[in-house]
């Protein structure tokens, strides 16, 4: 088991150099120029030129990359181009933690919601409580967010008068449950469509029967044979939900006024602010290489096959 995490814990500064070279070659041959674009309507060959220099984008490629990749291990990003003396990571480190508030209790409903329902409706497997529980929840996957969020906020802010309808006031708000619900409810229909497809390949295996013929308590059989072993294609469901926990959801975010980083993404995107944008997907791309990782990791404890090897 040491020599397989020994491999995966070499290879993930690999992975993170690979990533972070790609991402700062989009940004580098991405169309306007930087200089120009800090400057805006003052832009004069002499003044582009100038701040060329200044910048350094006059140097040659390598050494840029070399000066963002010390800059970026010590969290700096540089300035950003719309916001002019802002530092990138004065913007982005208060709206990530709005989304990681966020998409915390998404995928806490998520998981919680739907890996029951699928043991659940795999231990119904030939009643019609299986089916009823596989269409509701794919139901629910299919309803788009701009209907299901009005919804809710028709219904629980408007008519119920429980909660407050938009506003952000941090995770153990009450504001946090209808975004929350928005986005788990339906992302739950994954984990319930995953763990009732591994709890029914489980199920059928001869080491289950050979369990319950020992005569093992149901529950011991449930959880310690059946839920444990299931769990393996969950876990790598789990690895991108942690992957894309710093992500945020525009249309959620929008529509109930949470100040999160979708917003930001999008009119760094208008805005050409390459800075902001660069941050942001270097950032996603080290949360799934880290995701990765924690997904090695956790087989290491399901599947005692890895342990051995």
């Amino acid at each position: 088991m040491i020599e397989y995490l020994s491999r995966r814990l070499l290879w993930t500064p690999v992975l993170l150099l690979i990533a972070s070279f790609f991402v700062f070659f989009m940004g580098n041959i991405a169309p306007g120029d930087p200089a120009e674009l800090r400057l805006g309507n003052r832009a004069t060959p002499e003044k582009i030129e100038k701040l060329r220099d200044e910048m350094g984008l006059n140097e040659p490629f390598i050494i840029q990359y070399i000066k963002f990749v010390k800059n970026a291990l010590m969290g700096n990003f540089g300035e950003s181009y719309v916001f002019q003396g802002k530092k990138v990571t004065e913007l982005i480190k208060p709206r990530l933690l709005v989304s990681l508030q966020l998409n915390i209790a998404v995928s806490l409903v998520s998981i919680l919601l739907g890996v029951p329902l699928g043991f659940y409706a795999a231990k119904k497997n030939g009643s019609w409580k299986d089916p009823a529980i596989v269409l509701t929840m794919l139901f629910l996957f299919a309803m788009p967010v701009f209907f299901t969020a009005p919804l809710l906020i028709l219904l629980f802010a408007v008519k119920l008068g429980w909660i407050q309808a938009s506003g952000w006031n941090g995770f153990f708000s009450p504001q946090i449950i209808l975004p929350a619900l928005t986005i788990g409810i339906p992302s739950s229909a994954l984990f319930v469509r995953y763990m009732r497809a591994s709890t029914l390949d489980v199920i059928g295996q001869e080491y289950i029967r050979t369990a319950k013929a020992k005569g093992l308590q149901n529950h011991i059989v449930n959880y310690r044979h059946i839920a444990r072993n299931a769990m393996l294609p969950i876990i790598t469901l789990l690895g991108f939900t942690i992957a894309g926990i710093f992500g945020g959801s525009l249309i959620v975010e929008l529509i109930y006024g949470i100040p999160g980083v979708s917003r930001l993404a999008l009119d760094a995107i208008f805005q050409r602010d390459f800075p902001v944008l660069t941050a942001l997907v270097l950032i996603g791309s080290t949360m799934l290489v880290i995701a990765n990782l924690i997904i090695d990791i956790a087989y290491t404890f399901v599947d005692p096959r890895i342990r051995l090897r």
